[in-house]
């Protein structure tokens, strides 16, 4: 990949990239934009294929953190980092340590969160050596787990879908694909079977697939037959680019929405065929924007019940995406970058006049 190539077709401000020989940790922060305030978002440790994988996955995600926070209203800019190692084997404490010292050297210009093969206790650790950290628990001043409030954003931007697309206030008699039953796909559950629904789920833990069918009566469905099951909703709520060349033909849904981020492979290229194929797809930095709206909120006085309120205007956020989509004939996902770019070059010319 030529970066800098890459960093000026996308607008990044920076990419760094980090190695410390006594811990092995290898680790990338990409910085979108600072535009709106300082960059954040969360890391993500996991296994690439490549580096070049892994430099592909944190400059998208980068990107989508910058929109994300943008459509949100926060005074934020994007960023995103990534660990490249094995979750499970590879990080130690010692690693997310000098993971915050590098962190720090950055003097503010990214903060990081939980992501992917995260969780809050490594947010604790990585804040022994920085306070550019958010999502910590609540006994140092946080949240603590802030997938409830992803998942709550996610269900919001579900019915706002359905009103949308199906005209339903509710989504009894709805059928319903969840895949990735992690923090976030079951605490989307919990709010989903409020209704009548018909419930299918998939992940590659065959015992959370179990507790999903034991609890909630759900129908598990292999990996393979998610995208030829003909539902009226997918939820992707693990990896993301699950809409790619070999599955974009097989999809017969009215609405994709769900947590996941890069649903999209080919951005451009497949939302351009949903759209086509009149399959109302819910941008995914739009939809899952809870979580970082729930963190943001830590950098202030975090309060849970004005955060949830904030959390709930995704669904007019994404009612009003869906309607200039319509009202302009274009895809949904093209819509939100061109709101979200506005909001960015608007904040530009105002600081300009002042």
């Amino acid at each position: 990949m030529d970066i800098l190539n890459q960093m000026q077709l996308q607008n990044h401000e920076q990419v760094n990239f980090f190695h410390d020989p006594k811990t092995n940790l290898k680790a990338i922060i990409a910085i979108h934009s600072t535009e709106l305030g300082p960059s954040l978002g969360g890391c993500r440790m996991m296994e690439y294929e490549s580096e070049q994988n892994a430099l592909f996955d944190v400059l998208r995600l980068a990107k989508g953190m910058t929109y994300k926070s943008a459509i949100a209203g926060l005074k934020l800019g994007g960023g995103k980092s990534v660990i490249i190692g094995n979750p499970k084997t590879d990080k130690t404490d010692d690693l997310l340590e000098k993971f915050g010292e590098f962190i720090d050297s950055l003097s503010g210009r990214y903060i990081t969160a939980e992501d992917m093969g995260m969780n809050v206790r490594d947010m604790e650790i990585i804040k022994r050596k920085t306070n550019h950290v958010t999502g910590l628990s609540k006994d140092l001043g946080g949240s603590g787990d802030p997938s409830e409030v992803t998942s709550y954003g996610t269900y919001m931007g579900i019915l706002s879908a359905v009103k949308f697309k199906l005209n339903k206030d509710n989504l009894d008699g709805l059928s319903i694909i969840v895949q990735g039953l992690g923090n976030v796909g079951m605490k989307l559950i919990d709010y989903l079977v409020k209704h009548d629904i018909k419930l299918f789920v998939s992940d590659i833990d065959s015992d959370k697939v179990s507790k999903c069918v034991s609890s909630f009566g759900a129908t598990p469905i292999s990996e393979k037959d998610v995208y030829d099951l003909d539902a009226n909703i997918y939820c992707p709520c693990a990896v993301g680019a699950t809409v790619n060349d070999k599955t974009i033909d097989r999809l017969n849904f009215d609405i994709i929405a769900g947590a996941a981020n890069n649903v999209l492979e080919n951005y451009e290229k497949h939302g351009n065929i949903l759209y086509r194929k009149n399959i109302l797809y819910a941008p995914d930095y739009v939809i899952n924007a809870g979580g970082v709206i729930n963190i943001y909120n830590e950098l202030g006085s975090h309060d849970k019940v004005d955060v949830f309120k904030q959390v709930e205007k995704i669904y007019d956020n994404l009612i009003n995406i869906f309607a200039e989509s319509e009202k302009q004939n274009i895809a949904t996902n093209i819509v939100s970058d061109l709101l979200a770019e506005k909001i960015i070059n608007e904040h530009k010319n105002d600081k300009i006049r002042i």
